[in-house]
């Protein structure tokens, strides 16, 4: 990973998840430690462990990686059967990555994709890196693999060539060989290889294929396993099984920050097969299968004291009157520029106004599970994380084990949207297996993934702003209360002369952190639905508004797209029905979307057209690009319409798909996408910026259609 992308996934922050205590804190006696880990001088090794654990940057429970190995064997292997193998540390989760990963290094050894096998997120396997986080699994995966393509692109035309005595610029690759095309005589990649491992380093300087002259990368080629996917073949997390496997249950606290006063647990141990576990604020079960579990757990007595906490309908009031600068990464400011008493008074229109972001739950299709299994004093857990050798270190340092001890194996996840970067459920599937002594599984419920998973930051955020009666911006200032100041997110993407900007930090009620595009949600919200009502403050057009005060051209190039292609400035919607727009900017890409709304008599609203373009520099696959921008689309109308997560006394009050609205297929706008393809720029995440224009333009819908201005999310009413 480079070290300013690197910078950029540690700096934002809300990532408050990565700056955690474990979730749990096991007291190993003597004999214990050495059952788990061994004698000798593996104390020593831990203590140095230890020591590096404590370094800044997220790296206490196995950090966040770096660059990896300059080695190519360490990235990938051709065998004497002709397959190539390439290892990554990222994780499919539903985004894509292993087509388009196969894609890079298939463009440089001219050879299809099929042929690409992609070893994907097993510690013991793959070069340790940043976990799949933050948009980065294109800006910095995809250039290592395709510098190792090249390079072994580059081996295996020398070794032909030897072979071959024939002049190495005389030699092609196409199809899986090496060809002398005059004389037809050709080498499969596995005869130059002999399926042996390639002692070769990637040099700096290695010659990748520009994107203008791509063949393979560039083009929509079909979802690696998507047949098995769709026919329900492919395995997931949920789907792994070892024999002798029992299920684990946890007992959950009454509520939140709850401080247990007793526990009995005879009877729950009286149960034929189970296993009782109770270690300092941790008590689960492990039983032969689900419904033992669940009768084990009701079999336990526990009593808990939870402290008075503020509900949901306090949360605005609570978060600006609660500052906490050190919490999480809270109190960066975003920038000043200039003297916001001279941008006032230079202005003919001022407005001030309140935006505010309620807790958001992630709601993966699946929910957190892990299996643990203990053998020869080492750890291996099959689980569902965004980060593995996170996880591993967590798991290591909560055991008392070296990190190459546990084996941290992630297949195919249903979905993360920045919710699965911690491994509380490996932690406890682990903790349940060593005292059972067999492998054990636990599943989440959906409840429980509701309540005790992390939540998107709610927010409050206050904007001041002036303008002059010509349209040109004159003054802003933006404070985000608790959602965060993501990079881009908070910074004002508009020539403003006089500016202050700033994220605080607040102690926040309930346990939160990242999201598909952390705060840049919030701070888009609030600022694209300022700039609609300073637009019409001076009785402009908002899209022409917008174009006068931007200089961005990327910026100006998707806003302009979208607007072309909704057919912005036609005739004006009547009957409840409006149209709005918003644009933004977010992980090095660009978004613009363009909505047309409908009201219902009861002031509720429905999305019923949404136009989005985007640019993400080059593309590396159109199809599965526009897949990502509809399902961000998809999940930024839950937020912006229905999700809110209800809380009192220290519970969730909605911890269930029936009481938590997420988008329903009748809830499905029309989409139309459009694809600025910067060949020129290089390719950049695509996963998290397009969600951040939906709601903003949805808001500024709304008001085009009733004059009313709604400035919380979600937009529509309860009720």
């Amino acid at each position: 990973m480079s070290k300013s992308l690197f910078a950029d996934l540690l700096s934002e922050p809300e990532r408050y998840e990565l700056h955690e205590e474990p979730a749990y804190t096991f007291e190993l006696d003597r004999r214990e430690f050495f059952k788990i880990a061994g004698a000798g001088l593996v104390v020593v090794c831990l203590l140095q462990d230890a020591a590096a654990a404590q370094q800044p940057g997220g790296r206490r429970r196995g950090g966040l990686g770096g660059a990896g190995p300059t080695e190519l064997s360490a990235w990938l292997h051709i065998g004497a059967d002709n397959t190539i193998t390439v290892y990554t540390g990222k994780v499919e989760i539903g985004q894509n990555i292993r087509t388009s990963l196969s894609q890079a290094v298939a463009e440089e050894l001219r050879t299809p994709v099929a042929a690409i096998r992609l070893v994907m997120a097993d510690t013991a396997l793959v070069p340790p890196d940043g976990g799949t986080a933050g948009s980065m699994s294109t800006p910095m995966m995809a250039p290592q693999l395709r510098k190792a393509g090249a390079a072994a692109r580059e081996y295996l035309l020398d070794v032909a060539a030897e072979r071959s005595k024939i002049e190495r610029t005389a030699l092609v690759l196409a199809d899986g060989k090496v060809e002398h095309p005059a004389t037809k005589q050709s080498f499969t990649f596995g005869q130059l290889t002999e399926g042996k491992k390639v002692l070769k380093s990637i040099a700096a300087d290695v010659h990748t294929t520009p994107a203008a002259e791509w063949k393979i990368a560039g083009t929509p080629v079909p979802k690696v396993e998507g047949q098995a996917i769709v026919t329900g073949k492919h395995k997931y997390a949920s789907d792994v099984k070892r024999p002798g496997m029992l299920v684990g249950k946890v007992l959950r606290p009454d509520g939140f920050n709850a401080s247990l006063v007793s526990v009995d647990t005879k009877a729950a141990e009286a149960m034929t097969g189970v296993t009782v576990v109770h270690a300092g604020n941790f008590i689960g079960v492990a039983a032969p299968d689900e419904q033992v579990a669940e009768r084990a757990l009701a079999a336990i007595r526990a009593e808990w004291k939870v402290p008075p906490q503020p509900s949901s309908k306090e949360l605005y009031d609570y978060l600006k009157k609660n500052p906490a600068a050190a919490q999480g990464f809270g109190g960066r400011g975003g920038g000043n520029k200039g003297s916001m008493e001279k941008g006032l008074a230079e202005a003919d229109h001022k407005l001030e106004a309140t935006y505010q972001i309620a807790y958001i739950a992630h709601c993966p299709l699946e929910p957190r599970v892990a299996l643990a299994e203990w053998r020869d004093g080492k750890l291996t857990v099959w689980t569902g994380t965004q980060m593995p050798f996170r996880v591993r270190g967590e798991l290591a340092s909560t055991f008392g084990l070296k990190n190459d001890q546990v084996r941290v194996i992630v297949p195919d996840m249903g979905s993360g949207y920045g919710g699965k970067h911690t491994g509380e459920v490996a932690v406890e599937a682990a903790r349940l297996a060593k005292a059972a002594g067999k492998p054990v599984q636990v599943f989440w419920t959906r409840e429980e993934e509701f309540t005790w998973a992390y939540f998107r930051p709610a927010g409050v955020i206050d904007v001041k702003s002036g303008v002059r009666k010509d349209g040109m911006l004159t003054a802003w200032e933006f404070h985000n209360y608790n959602s965060g100041g993501s990079a881009i997110g908070i910074d004002s993407l508009y020539e403003v002369p006089h500016q202050r900007v700033a994220a605080h930090g607040s102690r926040y009620p309930l346990r939160q952190g990242s999201y598909r595009a952390l705060a840049a949600t919030a701070n888009h919200f609030a600022r694209e639905s300022h700039l609609d009502e300073l637009a019409h403050a001076v009785h402009m057009d908002p899209l022409e508004f917008r174009l006068k005060n931007i200089k961005d051209a990327r910026l100006r190039a998707v806003l302009e797209a979208a607007a072309k292609q909704f057919g912005w400035g036609g005739d004006k919607p009547s009957g409840g029905r409006g149209y709005g727009l918003a644009c933004g900017s977010e992980k090095r890409s660009y978004v613009a979307t363009c909505a047309e709304i409908v009201v219902d008599s009861k002031g509720q609203l429905q999305v019923i057209r949404a136009v989005t373009a985007f640019d993400c520099g080059a593309v590396v696959n159109p199809n599965h690009l526009k897949n990502q921008i509809e399902g961000a689309v998809v999940m930024g109308l839950g937020g912006a319409l229905h999700e809110a997560i209800e809380f009192a006394n220290g519970k969730i009050l909605n911890p269930r798909f029936s009481r938590y609205r997420v988008p329903h297929f009748s809830d499905m706008p029309v989409q139309e996408v459009v694809l600025l393809d910067r060949k020129d720029l290089p390719a950049v995440g695509a996963g998290e910026t397009p969600i951040v224009a939906i709601a903003p333009a949805v808001a500024n819908a709304l008001f085009a259609a009733t004059g009313q201005r709604r400035r919380s999310m979600p937009l529509n009413q309860p009720g």
